[in-house]
């Protein structure tokens, strides 16, 4: 590949022809593809590409080169010469002045007084919150957890079924990834990859694009499929059906139960099949069995004749175990899920719920110097402060009384003055302390940088704002057949079984099995063997 992907390296700067994510807010970032043109737009913009958000315009060529993290600054776009909103239809005289306007040099952009964004560069987690939605997402807490759960590095093979909108492909990719397959074709490591499997078109076809766009088209392959009844294999329409090999697979889908059936390492009898059709319960449920192959031949009419398994091709990897996570959102799916694993042969089934609480941190400031101003705490910051305003209140109302006794009469505490409007005629209200205080700390607010000062905290939110879904995590072991049995006993049980009876008899340091110790106690029928870990005596 010749452009790597600005997932994995977007460089220092945005550049031209790449992803780019603007940052208005905590919640709020927005994804743009940077251009650049030497003509006016179509919609008439002066300053050429221009993103409109309500915090401010921002022109592409505002972004382009900036550094990953910097703020942009709003710019003022001359919207009033786009040719948008005539009532009467254009006259061939006016063709040639349109064309004109399209051709004309592309101005440069003039500050605004007013809002700004952070420039970030793409990355899964800052394209989970700003991509476009099509369905429920994953988000990071969950998507986090389940990769460090299925133990994705990279050079896995991932299944994932229920693309959706491509939050999960794009962090699955990130984390397989190992290097492009085009770089090094004489290369041979196991490249990692993501097989995505996804039954609505539409889904699909925007995935696609997006994935080019991002240049991880030739990491994710994108399946139009439905799992349920089609399987995992890839090219399942051609004479030739090849596996994935998966290590690692992530179920997103309304009924997972269904997509288990086709995840075995064997054929698996029709009537074990036909059960799983339907949602599990334990009521409902067939005795557990530990692998695929003894649930077939439980019931010996249903098992596949000799032979059948022989073009049966699993979406598995055989030599490794491989790790399933299901994503559902009700506790009635996570039953069906379970009951269908232990009927196919998984094992460590584990049910866990994400519940994500974040931190809002921030400065508070707190003082009679901050009454007046937004975001803060008026009061006292500590007592000798708070000390202080008491002496200053008594101290005025006792020049108030002295006031009263000298003769000068007069109403209030002394602490009012009348305020004059523009014309110089009294408004007829009176100013207090407080209110000097609170416009004076307005006025001296104007050369200070409130965003340094301040008491740093932090504040955990109270609950879980919503419920995202239940995970249901299981492996599947290496299937271990009687050719592999007799394969490793004819590698080792000629070495291993002779130790075990040499153990027996006392020799290498070991006590007997059987009779009298050195201090005349019987011993209990066991023997320490080489490594020092207690055998059974035969």
């Amino acid at each position: 590949m010749s452009v790597p992907s600005p997932f994995f390296n977007a460089g220092p700067a945005a550049t031209v022809d790449s992803l780019a994510v603007l940052q208005l807010k905590r919640d709020l970032q927005v994804p743009v593809l940077l251009q650049q043109t030497n003509d006016t737009t179509p919609d008439g913009y002066a300053e050429g590409i221009v993103l409109n958000t309500r915090f401010g315009s921002f022109p592409h060529s505002t972004l382009i080169d900036q550094p990953w993290g910097s703020q942009i600054l709003a710019s003022k776009v001359d919207t009033g010469s786009r040719a948008k909103g005539r009532k009467r239809k254009r006259d061939p005289q006016d063709e040639g002045e349109r064309l004109q306007d399209k051709t004309a040099p592309v101005q440069a952009a003039i500050v605004a007084g007013t809002g700004f964004a952070h420039l970030l560069q793409p990355t899964p987690e800052s394209w989970t919150i700003s991509l476009p939605h099509r369905t429920q997402v994953v988000y990071t807490p969950d998507y986090s957890y389940i990769l460090q759960r299925l133990r994705v590095a990279p050079g896995t093979h991932l299944i994932e079924a229920g693309a959706g909108s491509g939050s999960f492909t794009h962090a699955s990719a990130r984390a397989v990834f190992n290097g492009h397959p085009a770089s090094s074709p004489a290369s041979t490591h196991r490249a990692g990859h993501v097989y995505s499997f996804e039954y609505h078109q539409p889904r699909v076809t925007s995935l696609r694009e997006e994935l080019t766009t991002h240049g991880l088209s030739d990491l994710v392959t994108v399946n139009h499929r439905d799992v349920y009844q089609e399987g995992f294999l890839l090219s399942h329409d051609t004479q030739s059906p090849t596996s994935p090999a998966a290590n690692a697979i992530f179920l997103d889908l309304p009924a997972p139960w269904l997509a288990l059936r086709n995840l075995t390492r064997s054929r698996i009898s029709s009537s074990l099949y036909k059960s799983l059709s339907q949602p599990q319960t334990a009521e409902t449920a067939q005795p557990t069995t530990a692998f695929p192959s003894e649930a077939a031949s439980a019931n010996p009419s249903a098992t596949a004749t000799p032979g059948q398994d022989s073009d049966f091709i699993s979406p598995l990897d055989p030599t490794t175990p491989v790790r399933l996570c299901t994503f559902t959102p009700c506790i009635e799916q996570v039953q069906s899920v379970v009951s269908a694993l232990r009927q196919l042969g998984w094992v460590e089934i584990q049910m866990v719920e994400i519940a994500n609480r974040r931190l809002d941190i921030r400065r508070e400031r707190v003082g009679y110097g901050e009454e007046g101003l937004k975001g803060t705490i008026g009061g006292p910051k500590d007592v000798e402060e708070a000390v202080r305003r008491l002496v200053e209140v008594e101290g005025r109302f006792r020049e108030w009384g002295e006031s009263m006794k000298a003769g000068k009469g007069g109403k209030g505490d002394g602490d009012e003055v009348k305020v004059e409007s523009k014309g110089g005629e009294e408004k007829g209200q009176r100013m207090t302390q407080k209110q000097r205080r609170q416009e004076r700390n307005k006025v001296e607010e104007k050369g200070r940088k409130t965003f340094k000062e301040g008491m740093l905290v932090h504040r955990t939110e109270g609950e879980v704002k919503a419920h995202t879904s239940y995970l249901v995590f299981a492996v599947l072991p290496v299937e271990w057949t009687e050719e592999d049995e007799r394969k490793a006993a004819e590698e080792w049980g000629a070495t291993v079984q002779p130790q075990v009876k040499e153990t027996g008899k006392g020799k290498r340091g070991s006590k007997p099995a059987n009779g009298p110790s050195k201090d005349g106690k019987d011993t209990e029928g066991t023997s320490t063997g080489q490594n020092g870990v207690a055998q059974e005596a035969k």
